[in-house]
């Protein structure tokens, strides 16, 4: 029959999917990772889960334990060693991921895990206003929040990876999340998908 392997031949095993999606505090990277991995049955892997585990284990807040991290970098080496376990884990077992998390597309291409790198973004204003609304804080505290977050990210990923997260050219994906819904984007990445699929 047409199709069938040769007698004695493994047949050909599908490539599990990898999607690794990055984004500044308020982008809804994490929204559209979650929706996505619902709708089309992949596990979701999330580094920003981690990371605010691991300050509610220290009795931090984000902001401090994210101080903390650019002293100690042994808490953002942990914690990335732990999403390449989770993920390689995942990939074994043949299920599809969504990794969620600012510094993931360029940790995993650096385990040589192959992915679709994807950047959600959106200007500072929309991000803080989404912030705010989420976390029941004015606007201009979650600016400030924001801005000491990518502050300390920032200073952290040169310090320990001599990464910049602000270069887009390594994405593979890049969606402007400032005038669209999480469905929309979803909508978007499930056709790149396809497309980097094929």
């Amino acid at each position: 029959m047409a199709g069938n392997p040769p007698p004695g031949t493994r047949p050909r095993m599908r490539t599990p999917m990898i999607i690794a999606i990055s984004g500044p505090p308020g982008s809804g990277k994490t929204t559209v990772a979650e929706r996505f991995a619902k709708a089309h049955g992949f596990e979701v892997i999330s580094a920003g889960t981690l990371f605010r585990e691991g300050a509610k284990d220290f009795g931090m807040s984000l902001e401090k334990f994210g101080r903390y991290a650019e002293e100690h970098p042994d808490v953002d080496q942990d914690l990335d060693a732990e999403v390449v376990q989770r993920v390689r884990k995942a990939v074994r077992a043949g299920k599809n991921v969504v990794v969620d998390g600012r510094l993931q597309p360029w940790l995993l291409e650096k385990h040589e895990i192959p992915c679709l790198k994807v950047l959600i973004d959106a200007p500072l204003e929309v991000r803080a206003e989404r912030v705010a609304g989420r976390e029941g804080k004015s606007v201009k505290d979650a600016r400030k929040e924001i801005r000491e977050r990518e502050r300390s990210e920032r200073t952290r990923y040169v310090k320990v990876y001599g990464i910049d997260v602000r270069d887009t050219s390594h994405f593979d994906l890049v969606v402007d999340s400032s005038d669209k819904t999480p469905d929309d984007i979803v909508s978007i990445l499930a056709e790149r998908v396809a497309k980097w699929e094929k």
